[in-house]
């Protein structure tokens, strides 16, 4: 099963760290100066506890944001021909994936509509093999896009799936690789840095699992479904910036 970013962070923990916050420094300093006292804060967010919640969504999308910055463009740059939908599309759909993640294979639809509504659509996916058995897959699809191949690859991986080696090379030789470039390819050290490049982006954004997005200044962990991804590919912000991260953080 695969599992949820902590940019979705525990409701709980970050609800305690708000009250801890507003019963303390708060409730004792800056709302005291205005003539609130505990009691009256207290009420008060009983009262209107969406208050609570909204904080803690603004904590939420601040860090969020952050870690995005922090990440760069890098996110946004796709391994050469690793890309579905348009190369040249200026709105980004950023997919970290897993041939042997379930979820992953579930959101393969949603990502084929999602593309053939909206010819100024690119996706760039990211190989990210986290589960057991997937590397070898992953490295065959980077060696595909080298081919000009990956998106007839990406598909018929996920068709034949489980990735083992006898579906890889089975996939590979249906979509017509050339079989010794692809294997040397996949082993090359471009893969290998691509491949490590990915583990390390996902990290600096607080991923741990697949499938994950990221579009503009959203990121968005788990199989969130067709509706998901287009509402956050219609309401994301421009892409963070590193330097505002920084001084924020």
């Amino acid at each position: 099963m695969t599992k949820q970013s902590p940019i979705r962070a525990t409701y709980t923990s970050i609800l305690t760290a708000i009250i801890a916050l507003v019963f303390g420094f708060l409730g004792a300093g800056a709302w005291s100066l205005s003539g609130f006292g505990d009691k009256a804060t207290r009420n008060y967010l009983i009262e209107n506890p969406e208050v609570l919640q909204e904080m803690a969504e603004a904590l939420q999308a601040r860090e969020q944001s952050q870690r995005l910055a922090r990440a760069g463009d890098a996110v946004f740059e796709a391994f050469p021909g690793a890309v579905l939908g348009n190369p040249q599309g200026s709105k980004v759909l950023v997919e970290f994936t897993d041939y042997n993640c379930p979820y992953c294979e579930a959101s393969l639809a949603d990502v084929a509509q999602l593309v053939s509504e909206d010819p100024n659509l690119k996706v760039v996916v990211r190989e990210w093999p986290i589960f057991e058995g997937s590397d070898i897959a992953s490295r065959m699809a980077l060696a595909a896009a080298r081919q000009g191949k990956y998106r007839a690859f990406h598909e018929k991986m996920f068709a034949l799936g489980p990735a083992t080696p006898e579906t890889v090379e089975q996939a590979a030789r249906l979509v017509g690789l050339d079989m010794e470039r692809a294997t040397a390819d996949a082993i090359s050290d471009e893969v290998t840095a691509e491949l490590a490049r990915n583990q390390d982006l996902a990290r600096a954004i607080g991923f741990t699992g697949t499938p994950a997005w990221v579009t503009g200044d959203k990121a968005i962990g788990g199989a969130v479904g067709y509706d998901g991804l287009k509402d956050a590919l219609e309401t994301a912000g421009p892409r963070p910036d590193p330097e505002s991260a920084a001084a924020n953080s």
